[in-house]
């Protein structure tokens, strides 16, 4: 079953302030996960990554990541940064 995908106002407010092409990409990475995600073999170009037990990190484009959450009802994009901000994002405990 296919979850409808809901993404925080933080992260489209990012997205809107990333040049254009690497915009796309990460648009098209995010219409990937909301087909995709609960298919291994199918979302393996996003590069998602288990980080606990309902928070998952995959790949926008070569210099962004998302966070996400599988709840029961959807799957929530709850974050946008680069590398290190992902991993700072993490460490405040926020994502588990």
């Amino acid at each position: 079953m296919k979850k409808p995908l809901v993404i925080d106002p933080d992260v489209l407010r990012r997205l809107s302030r990333v040049p254009r092409e690497q915009r796309i990409e990460c648009l098209l990475a995010l219409a990937e996960l909301a087909e995709t995600f609960g298919k291994p073999h199918l979302h393996t170009g996003l590069s998602i990554r288990k980080l606990s037990k309902r928070t998952f990190e995959f790949r926008g484009n070569i210099d962004l990541r998302f966070l996400f959450h599988n709840r029961q009802s959807d799957l929530y994009v709850s974050f946008l940064g680069d590398h290190d901000e992902v991993r700072a994002a993490l460490k405040t405990g926020r994502f588990d």
